[in-house]
């Protein structure tokens, strides 16, 4: 089924997506060019590599870290242990001896995997913003992507924009600021998580954050278009002052508590669900993008207890919402923790997937 057989077509463009579970007819504020399609995957044969070309020498900007280095005239690498009458190799130093990193945060923090995909979500989030500030700005149509609160991921309805500002909501952590210092002390311990120790980390760790590939030029870009930025984080109200300071520290600023940087609390609650902030903001803006690392970024409909892994990856994909990522909702990668991180083995892999190795079975 397309998506125009469960729609209504909005300026006369309609997200063609194959969905299932169209409950009821709904406008989706898209303008998707092909839409959301689900594509089969395809065997690929493995491209020969081509041998390398020679390439002229030149410099490289290259930061040394410091240290004792001794320069030797060693044409190839010695074996392990040393060879005979060769100078040995000079290990480079380290911070953390051989503390192993987890996968997750190998991938996140130190991978050009993950750094491409940061890249990647705020180039698309720029080129749809700016597009909705033009459709703005020569008296077109423009659509808020708030769900409204009697709106379903099934069957979604939206915040009214009218002629209220345009405005970006995006989540803080490992949306726009990589929580470097703080991650790097969790490696190198054991427990799970403490609320109190985070607690700490936001007080003092304004100054050991980075931020996330791609955000600030896409950020500064929309403030240029008259886009306000507002940052809806599950950080504490009461360590207001340092979040500015970590935002502003990291080059994504300016935010400022109350106007544009909402934090829990700051809805009357101690909730850590954020459509209510989601929608006093739409009171006041027209949000035509909404981004973050956890579904619940989007619509706390995503956390509901009822939702098990498979159907709730089945919400995000194959509702009437699905047009929306790329397309006013953007998804930032996060493998190290979050909503996303569940599932037992028979919910994470189906039972008609399941494959066994003939030879194994031979034995």
């Amino acid at each position: 089924m397309t998506l125009s057989a469960c729609g209504r077509a909005i300026g006369g463009i309609v997200a063609a997506s194959l969905l299932s579970g169209c409950i009821a007819a709904a406008a989706v504020p898209v303008v998707a060019a092909g839409g959301v399609v689900k594509s089969r995957q395809d065997s690929q044969k493995r491209k020969q590599r081509r041998a390398p070309q020679p390439q002229p020498a030149r410099p490289l900007n290259v930061q040394v870290p410091e240290g004792n280095w001794q320069v030797t005239q060693l044409k190839e690498l010695p074996a392990p242990t040393g060879a005979p009458g060769q100078p040995p190799v000079a290990a480079l130093p380290t911070s953390a001896g051989a503390v192993p990193v987890p996968p997750g945060m190998q991938y996140l923090y130190g991978s050009g995997e993950a750094a491409a995909l940061s890249v990647q979500a705020y180039q698309a989030l720029w080129s749809y913003v700016r597009n909705r500030a033009l459709d703005r700005k020569t008296g077109g149509n423009v659509w808020s992507v708030v769900l409204a609160p009697e709106g379903t991921l099934a069957a979604p309805k939206f915040t009214s924009c009218e002629k209220k500002p345009l405005a970006v909501v995006l989540d803080i952590d490992e949306t726009a600021l990589l929580n470097l210092g703080y991650e790097a002390s969790d490696a190198q311990r054991q427990g799970a998580y403490d609320e109190q120790r985070w607690e700490r980390w936001e007080q003092t760790g304004a100054d050991r954050v980075a931020a996330v590939p791609g955000a600030v030029d896409a950020l500064q870009a929309a403030r240029r278009e008259g886009v306000t930025v507002i940052f809806n984080s599950n950080r504490l109200a009461a360590n207001a002052a340092q979040t500015e300071a970590a935002i502003d520290g990291a080059g994504l600023g300016p935010a400022e508590h109350g106007k544009t940087l909402w934090l829990r609390g700051d809805d009357g609650t101690t909730s850590s669900a954020k459509d209510a902030r989601r929608w006093q903001i739409a009171d006041r803006y027209c949000v035509i993008a909404l981004v973050g690392d956890q579904l619940g970024d989007f619509s706390d409909l995503f956390n509901a207890k009822e939702l098990g892994p498979a159907m709730r990856r089945n919400a995000a994909t194959e509702t009437m919402v699905a047009p929306l990522w790329g397309a006013g909702w953007f998804m930032l990668p996060n493998p190290v923790y979050g909503s996303g991180l569940k599932g037992s083995f028979d919910e994470v892999f189906p039972a008609d997937k399941r494959w066994s190795d003939p030879a194994e079975e031979k034995r």
